[in-house]
């Protein structure tokens, strides 16, 4: 069974920039896959899910 996100962000942008919040680690840059329509941050899991509506087709 999976394992719920800490934590999730819906954006609107394709590339999104992770620091754990408050420098909680290394800022890190995540890119969201078309495909899946969201990503999670390797450092602290947390997952960004895109707003397909009001996102542009830069990804």
């Amino acid at each position: 069974m999976p394992i719920a996100a800490p934590e999730t962000e819906t954006v609107s942008t394709w590339k999104v920039a992770c620091d754990g919040g408050a420098g909680g680690h290394p800022r890190v840059w995540l890119t969201i896959p078309a495909d899946k329509g969201w990503v999670e941050c390797g450092y602290c899991d947390k997952r960004y899910v895109i707003d397909r509506a009001h996102a542009g087709d830069d990804h």
